[in-house]
């Protein structure tokens, strides 16, 4: 056990010389590419989120953006990584968090889909994402994209060794206005075809009277999913995601809320009989 979880850890090391090395856009001095937390945690589920963080590589500056621009939406989901880390400790359950801003690259999306590397976000433009050529595009996979997802395809197979076929549950948050349209969900629960968790789920969070709930908004998981869709969909691993407004997320005090809620109703989901099976559909 212990060999196992040195070796996965030892995966979000990324500031020694020779991490420097393998990945051609991080120095000595940048953040790690992937933040895990509690990655001893005995639950069959692991918590992931794509979004997380609004870091930038020395080697890129903030592609062109002003300072202030690093703490919007357009550059990470707002409040998911408190939610992430309070939620993992309260279920006893290992996460990995993407320790990049989407605008290096979307860990959410195929490498080369135009929207993977955006030019222009919610009317914003990328200076620094314009006019990029196939070597910069493939040094942001290689030094932001694969690693994250080669951590979840590790820790996916270091639980699944230790017990039975684990869940995967992925953690969004969006903004209350986009594009000049107001999105009047308090959260929204996306999946695609597997209903293990997504319909649970969205049960135990429309039998409040204090939340409007979505069923595949403001989003859909039939569209956007390429990271449930990869580890959890094609393993026939239960998964789904959700998507938390932004403004609920604003404070301390609310990111505990929702992390209290989505606990609440996962120590529930987690015990249903044979839920942890692989099935695809």
């Amino acid at each position: 056990m212990r060999r196992i979880l040195g070796y996965i850890s030892g995966m979000f090391e990324t500031t020694s010389e020779t991490d420097a090395s393998r990945s051609p856009l991080t120095g000595p001095g940048d953040p790690p590419v992937i933040e895990p937390v509690n990655p001893e945690g005995g639950k069959p589920l692991l918590i992931i989120c794509d979004h997380a963080s609004p870091a930038m590589p020395a080697a890129l500056g903030n592609l062109g953006l002003d300072e202030s621009a690093l703490e919007t939406h357009i550059t990470y989901d707002i409040g998911a990584a408190e939610v992430v880390r309070m939620l993992a400790e309260r279920l006893d359950a290992p996460a990995l968090m993407a320790g990049y801003s989407r605008l290096l690259i979307d860990c959410n999306r195929q490498p080369g889909d135009p929207y993977s590397i955006p030019k222009v976000s919610d009317g914003v433009t990328i200076p620094g994402n314009l006019g990029l050529g196939e070597e910069e595009s493939e040094a942001r996979a290689q030094s932001f994209f694969w690693p994250y997802h080669h951590a979840i395809t590790s820790m996916l197979a270091h639980l699944w060794r230790q017990g039975p076929a684990p869940a995967l549950f992925s953690i969004h948050s969006f903004t209350p206005t986009l594009g000049g349209e107001d999105r009047f969900w308090d959260i929204g629960v996306l999946w695609n075809r597997d209903p293990r968790l997504a319909q649970p789920l969205l049960a135990k969070l429309r039998a409040r009277d204090d939340l409007l709930v979505g069923d595949n908004e403001p989003y859909s998981g039939r569209q956007i999913a390429y990271t449930i869709d990869l580890h959890g969909g094609a393993g026939g691993l239960p998964n789904c995601a959700v998507e938390i407004r932004q403004d609920h997320l604003e404070s301390p005090q609310g990111t505990a809320r929702w992390a209290a809620i989505l606990g609440d109703a996962f120590e529930d989901i987690l015990g249903i009989d044979d839920l942890n099976r692989v099935e695809h559909y």
